[in-house]
């Protein structure tokens, strides 16, 4: 459905333009996810919308905004990424990673035996 033609008058100065209110449809389509999730979220409070009458209804600024609140960032860079997994490492887990591994071999300790349970399902009353 090709997008409906607004014809404006000329502005005077002084006069404030109006908004556009999109649909959540519309923000949903923009975000690539469903009118549900814009509506459910808008109706939590998670997201910044408008209210008119009984719709919500969202300006680019809104749109921008919830852009921004579920951006997420890189908590630390590349580069730092190694240095502060080194500075984390113990010093004795560092000089075992340095040297080479040998392959180990579990301990043999027999068979196991299931441990004795704790009460018996069916007990007969003499």
């Amino acid at each position: 459905m090709p997008p409906a033609v607004v014809r404006h008058r000329p502005r005077t100065e002084g006069e404030d333009v109006l908004p556009r209110l999109y649909r959540p449809e519309e923000i949903a389509e923009a975000l690539g996810c469903s009118a549900w999730w814009v509506k459910d979220r808008a109706r939590r409070g998670l997201i910044p919308h408008t209210r008119v009458g009984r719709a919500y209804r969202f300006t680019t600024e809104h749109l921008a905004e919830i852009v921004r609140l579920h951006e997420a960032r890189p908590t630390r860079s590349a580069d730092n990424a190694a240095a502060a997994r080194a500075a984390t490492t113990p010093p004795a887990a560092r000089a075992r990673a340095s040297q080479p591994r040998q392959p180990t071999t579990a301990p043999t300790t027999g068979r196991l035996r299931a441990r004795p349970p704790r009460r018996t399902q069916y007990e007969t009353v003499a």
